[in-house]
């Protein structure tokens, strides 16, 4: 199967934080472009970073110096380290893997990636 695999969403005070997980199957994460969004009720997709080989993370300027996106080859996982979260900040998040030039364009949330999570939830009360 090719599938990733989102896990960590939850609810959480404002201020506080979350790591999301996005494991891959079938696949190998570093061969892609690894790309964070969400998406909020009643707004369209965002897209939050994209990280490849390429070149550095690029992060949305609604989430820089907030949220860090690492990842561990041998677990086949990226992550998603989100700190001082606000109530805007709720949404639910997608990871998903495509082509690894997708990091050199700006961010989008209308990248046709190869595979996507089922997507988590993430509230953040006030």
């Amino acid at each position: 199967q090719l599938q990733l695999l989102e896990s960590g969403g939850g609810l959480v005070q404002a201020g506080g934080s979350l790591r999301l997980s996005c494991a891959a199957s079938g696949f190998t994460l570093e061969h892609y472009a690894i790309g964070w969004f969400r998406q909020a009720p009643g707004k369209e997709r965002e897209g939050i970073s994209c990280t490849s080989k390429i070149g550095n993370t690029n992060y949305a300027d609604s989430v820089k110096g907030r949220f860090t996106v690492s990842g561990d080859n041998a677990k086949n996982t990226v992550y998603l380290e989100m700190n001082s979260l606000k109530p805007e900040d709720t949404a639910v998040y997608y990871c998903a893997a495509g082509n690894p030039l997708f990091c050199l364009a700006p961010l989008s949330g209308k990248h046709d990636y190869d595979y996507w999570g089922q997507g988590t939830q993430v509230t953040v009360s006030s």
